[in-house]
This record gives structure tokens, C-alpha cells and sequence, in this order.
């Protein structure tokens, strides 16, 4: 039996260009406003066998205002950006421009003395393949986009440099199907009202 992971990215707390790293901050109104419009469309996810969710604010709000009482998974954290963590990418490229560059340009690289990308796919992809088959097999999990980015190179065994490449919008939903070490990619229409931004 197969298994559907559905993930659901988290509502947004911040406009896109002030997205912070390792953001702990809580739902904007913009993102409990927008989660308003699109929750007829995501709403039957609840019905899934398992529910999970990333260890932020604002995946716990965007779970539990979906009705999906999710359970925190500390494996779905975001990317431990160490002295990075709470800054923009341009304040990081601002105060070490090279430090920027070498972890833009080797997955390896950890200048901010936090985890790699390559870390940081192999913990999620870690996490995905250990998931339980049960009854049914539908999982949905609420996550960080940078979280579902990590998961779709781990699923699709993409190289790593292909993460900066994965557009993960607010409460899209991306399903990934099989097993440990054998996922597809699925592709379903994207909900009537989501944002387009």
C-alpha cells in the first residue's frame, strides 16, 4: 500500500519580501484573510488518516484554523539558519555578502554555522520515509514552504541546487504518493480562490 502525503504551506505572516529565516512570527491579518478565502478548498484535507504539522506559530494557527488538530513534528522545522536566523536574505547579504554566495552555491556549506541544505533535505526526506502506512494511508501536513521545497528535491531525488528553483505559495497544496524511498509527485488543480501573489 502507498502512502498520499499531502502538504500544505502555511498561511503567510509577513509580505514575501520581508519573509525572515527561521520566522517564528504569527499569522498577519493579511494571512488569517487570505486563509478565510481558500478554507472551503482545503477544508476535506482534515479527513486525512494522519495530521502533522511544522513546529512554527503559524503552521499550529494555519492547522488548527483548518480543523486538522495537527501533531508538531519537530523534523518538519525550518532550515537552522544559525546567526542567520531572523534575518532577511538581503539584511544576511547585506552583513556577509560571501558568506551568502558560498551557501547559495554549495548545498554543503554552512557559513552561518547552522545545518546545510543538504542537511536540511535529508531531515525532511528522513521524516517522509518514515512515515506509517495504517489504515488508508492519507497523510497532510501542514509545513514551512521552505520545508516543502526540501521535501519535493527529496522526493523527486532532484539535485539539491533545484530547491531554489521550487515556488511554494501560501496554502498551496503539493501531494507526493508512494514509499520510503520510491515517491512520485502529484499534480492536482490549485484551489478556485487561491492567492495569486
Amino acid at each position: 500500500m502507498s502512502l498520499r502525503v499531502t502538504f500544505v504551506a502555511t498561511a503567510r505572516s509577513s509580505p514575501l519580501l520581508a519573509e525572515r529565516f527561521q520566522d517564528d512570527r504569527p499569522l498577519d491579518q493579511a494571512g488569517w484573510d487570505e486563509m478565510q478565502r481558500v478554507a472551503h478548498d482545503l477544508l476535506p484535507l482534515a479527513a486525512a488518516d494522519l495530521r502533522y504539522c511544522s513546529p512554527t506559530p503559524r503552521s499550529r494557527a494555519t492547522g488548527d484554523a483548518l480543523g486538522y488538530a495537527p501533531l508538531s513534528q519537530l523534523a518538519l522545522r525550518d532550515c537552522d539558519m544559525g546567526r542567520w536566523r531572523g534575518f532577511t536574505l538581503g539584511e544576511a547579504m547585506a552583513r556577509e555578502p560571501e558568506a551568502v554566495d558560498a551557501w547559495l552555491a554549495n548545498p554543503r556549506a554552512t557559513p552561518h554555522g547552522g545545518e546545510s541544505l543538504l542537511a536540511f533535505i535529508s531531515r525532511v526526506g528522513g521524516w517522509l520515509d518514515t512515515r506509517p502506512v495504517g489504515d488508508g494511508g492519507r497523510i497532510v501536513a501542514v509545513a514551512e514552504p521552505s520545508v516543502i521545497r526540501a521535501a519535493l528535491v527529496y522526493a523527486l531525488k532532484a539535485p539539491p541546487p533545484t530547491y531554489w528553483n521550487i515556488d511554494v505559495r501560501p496554502l498551496s497544496t503539493t501531494t507526493v504518493t508512494g514509499l520510503a524511498g520510491r515517491w512520485n509527485l502529484r499534480l492536482d488543480g490549485a484551489p478556485a480562490h487561491a492567492s495569486r501573489t
